[in-house]
């Protein structure tokens, strides 16, 4: 059971930011490479769209599909984080903040962007 709010929101930010980590940022590419492949398509006006075709098939299929689902992906985050902080909660406290802070950080990042961008 989550004891307090202020656990819930830091909790929340830090799954936020281990899923966007696994699901969308560069430096953890090379973990799904082996289960999608990137198709890059340019538009007649230079736009690129990014597709994502899953590997595979079986256990491999699944896995990509998991890793291409933002959702999916935010479970598995949010039990392992919660998994290690039940189990070994005072090595996974300074994950947890440090992920958080990060989180938290790219939230005020992409807020301050869109309003310095209107």
């Amino acid at each position: 059971m989550v004891h307090s709010w202020l656990l819930f929101f830091v909790f929340g930010l830090a799954s936020f930011r281990l899923t966007r980590l696994i699901v969308f940022d560069k430096i953890t590419s090379f973990i799904r490479k082996p289960f999608h492949e990137e198709i890059e398509i340019s538009d007649d006006e230079g736009n690129i769209d990014t597709y994502i075709k899953i590997k595979g098939t079986g256990l491999r299929s699944w896995v990509g599909e998991l890793l291409s689902c933002y959702w999916c992906s935010g479970i598995w985050c949010t039990l392992i984080l919660y998994g290690l902080w039940w189990f070994f909660p005072q090595a996974a406290e300074p994950l947890i903040i440090i992920l958080a802070v990060a989180g938290l950080a790219g939230i005020i990042e992409s807020i301050i962007s869109l309003i310095i961008d209107k």
